[in-house]
């Protein structure tokens, strides 16, 4: 007995292609998420040996390895990245079809009214006329016949005027939904302009710790491993200190490989007990030299 396999509607279809796309995506997730482990491993390493001052042949062989893990890491994500637009088309597809479907539903029923009133419309004037041709072919003629055979013909000849009216914009009103309406979508407001800084003399460095200062009445907040343009004034302190470094410094050549040199500052928190408060620590630097002096 041969058994034929039934053809897939759009919607099944594009359901199943999204399976497959979420089912790859989770295996090269997976593979992501080993591979970035690895990469975090010779980053941490790498940063041990940079902040313990390690050899340059030791930071040199630390960085080729971290590069290493780092552009496999890089390939894999590009790979997610382009399975997840892939996935993004496929639900998009899916979306579009299910919407479909339902307005072809709709549809249909829309135009199954119009054929069902349409097929009514010969029965309905049958016996109308039936009711006319009974007065009319009778011999014996009474005013209260005739005007009902009048009344009935008037009643036929607009419900067949309208039925016909309807009948058109049913069909109309169904193409209308199966091809659905189109969104206008609304221009996003622009975004307000931020103010610009006051101009203070800066000079540009990196980072070893989270710090934070003062610009007038606005708080500065910087994570570490970031390159960030520092007021000068306080850059004595920041180096005395070990806060930060020179971009030329071998050191931070390795750091900014391991954590770039744009981090964002909005994970700081302002309560954080490793920020350093880079104007305290001037202040009382300030106020120790004076107590030496007296």
């Amino acid at each position: 007995m041969a058994f034929f396999k039934r053809d897939l509607s759009p919607v099944e279809r594009f359901e199943q292609a999204l399976k497959d796309k979420q089912a790859a995506r989770r295996k090269l997730a997976e593979r992501v998420s080993a591979a970035e482990s690895v990469v975090s491993e010779k980053r941490a390493a790498a940063e041990r040996l940079a902040v313990a001052g390690a050899a340059n042949t030791r930071l040199d062989r630390a960085e080729a390895a971290m590069r290493a893990v780092e552009e496999r890491a890089r390939t894999l994500r590009a790979e997610l990245a382009d399975v997840d637009e892939h996935i993004v088309s496929a639900e998009r597809a899916l979306a579009e079809a299910k919407a479909q479907r339902d307005r072809d539903h709709a549809a249909d029923g829309i135009e199954a009214m119009a054929a069902s009133i349409a097929q009514a419309v010969p029965g309905f004037e049958a016996g109308a006329a039936a009711l006319v041709a009974a007065v009319t072919r009778s011999a014996t003629s009474i005013p209260e016949a005739a005007r009902f055979s009048a009344s009935v013909d008037a009643v036929r000849r607009e419900v067949l005027s309208a039925a016909e009216l309807v009948c058109f914009e049913l069909r109309s009103a169904a193409v209308r939904t199966r091809v659905g309406n189109t969104n206008v979508a609304l221009s996003a407001a622009p975004e307000a302009e931020q103010p610009p800084f006051p101009e203070i003399e800066r000079q540009l460095i990196y980072t070893l710790n989270p710090l934070l200062w003062r610009e007038g009445s606005e708080v500065r907040r910087v994570p570490a491993f970031a390159l960030v343009g520092l007021p000068r004034r306080l850059l004595p302190v920041a180096l005395s200190h070990q806060h930060v470094d020179y971009m030329n410094a071998r050191r931070v050549q390795t750091l900014m490989h391991v954590h770039g040199s744009e981090q964002s500052p909005g994970d700081l928190n302002p309560d954080d007990p490793q920020l350093v408060d880079l104007d305290a620590l001037a202040a009382f630097g300030q106020e120790s030299a004076k107590a030496d002096v007296a």
